[in-house]
């Protein structure tokens, strides 16, 4: 026997070993004092011929603690099935305990976080403007690095075309567009509105109360998949949170939100402290801010991407056409005082954004952990660390 096949039979000897020392102490409390001195002989035997490196010798005993191995713990039918089983349910536990203790994937729907954060946006383009690689399997290869998707949206029966409230419970970041009582969904920024938020039409497509037939195309475009972030669900158990940090936070217990759910917003006032906004700029306890950075930005109104709107400041809820019961903060002059446990919530898109100027603080026990990075689109500016 040359080296070599001595080494691979040692190599399979350890293996059995492995296997029968693990079936010793899974097995221990149900084996019987006859089994377990049985399994102890040739575990024995097994590892003399190991530490004798002698070849016959080693093939032997591996042989025999492999008959004894069998035939106290006999296979189980669908064994392989079993066993890759066992390792889906383990990566399934580690997961989920990844997921709520650790970084939590969140997915932004609305645009009130821009231009930090972008929720689904879209581009009207006719339906002739599709390419091959708006095509499958194309268009999926496509989507998974970009999030772009070329959509067209057709009426799927005949009828006045009738715009709805969006309805963020069922299709997040989509307004339904109903024809002949059959809703059909379109971005929420593919709708243009009045002076007093009212839907009137779609960009580049039909208008609210028209007639349209089976078949026609409501509205068609490129549809950008809102980011997707990772939430850190660890951090504040460590410390406290922080002005300017992107807070994502569950909406249980505020009224005027739909329960159950998450918002994801900037961090803006902290416990016990006093609010004012004189627009561009968030005053706490009498005193502009503008630390941390990106506090800062938003005041001074800057440019942070490339191609992309600047920050509108900071805004008092007055400035939105349609008054909202309950808001505050709407003028210059009003003020909130925070309590020990609240928070203050505001989107960066000012002008665009229903946050706590309208629903009130957020309590402490809501908070879930800062949004960290984005992860998703890979080819978004905004790949990466969160500020």
């Amino acid at each position: 026997m040359n080296f070599f096949e001595k080494r691979k039979i040692r190599k399979q000897l350890k293996t059995v070993l492995h296997h029968a020392r693990t079936l010793r102490c899974s097995r221990e409390d149900i084996m019987n004092d006859g089994e377990r001195a049985y399994l102890d002989e040739h575990i024995a035997r097994a590892r003399e011929a190991y530490a004798a490196r002698d070849g016959e010798a080693m093939e032997a005993a591996g042989s025999a603690l492999e008959s004894c191995v069998g035939r106290l713990n006999p296979p189980k039918p669908f064994a392989g099935l079993r066993e890759n089983f066992d390792v889906l349910v383990v990566a399934i536990s580690v997961a989920m305990a990844f997921r709520a203790y650790f970084y939590q994937p969140f997915k932004i729907p609305t645009g009130s976080m821009q231009p930090t954060l972008y929720g689904i946006n879209s581009e009207a383009r006719a339906p002739s403007a599709a390419t091959l690689l708006d095509r499958q399997p194309i268009k999926f290869a496509k989507w998974l690095i970009t999030g772009e998707s070329f959509k067209t949206v057709r009426a799927k029966a005949s009828g006045t075309v009738n715009f709805m409230p969006s309805d963020s419970s069922k299709k997040p970041g989509y307004m339904p567009v109903v024809v002949a009582g059959v809703p059909h969904y379109v971005p929420n920024d593919a709708v243009e509105a009045d002076a007093y938020r009212r839907p009137v039409r779609l960009k580049g497509g039909v208008a609210n109360g028209a007639s349209v037939k089976a078949g026609e195309v409501l509205w068609s475009g490129v549809v950008i998949s809102g980011d997707f972030v990772f939430v850190n669900r660890w951090k504040w158990n460590f410390a406290h949170p922080t002005r300017g940090e992107v807070m994502v936070f569950s909406t249980t217990g505020i009224q005027a939100l739909m329960q159950g759910t998450h918002y994801i917003k900037r961090m803006t006032g902290l416990p016990n402290e006093t609010l004012q906004i004189k627009a561009p700029h968030l005053l706490v306890n009498g005193e502009a801010v503008t630390r941390p950075l990106r506090i800062g930005q938003i005041a001074r109104r800057e440019t942070v991407w490339p191609g992309h709107p600047a920050y509108a400041g900071f805004n008092p809820s007055g400035t939105r056409q349609v008054y909202q019961p309950g808001q505050s903060l709407a003028g210059e002059s009003d003020r909130v005082t925070l309590k020990a446990d609240e928070y203050y919530a505001m989107g960066d898109n000012s002008f665009n954004s229903f946050d706590s100027r309208y629903w009130g603080p957020v309590p402490e026990r809501n908070l879930l952990g800062p949004a960290t990075v984005v992860y998703w689109p890979f080819t978004s500016p905004r790949f990466g660390w969160i500020r």
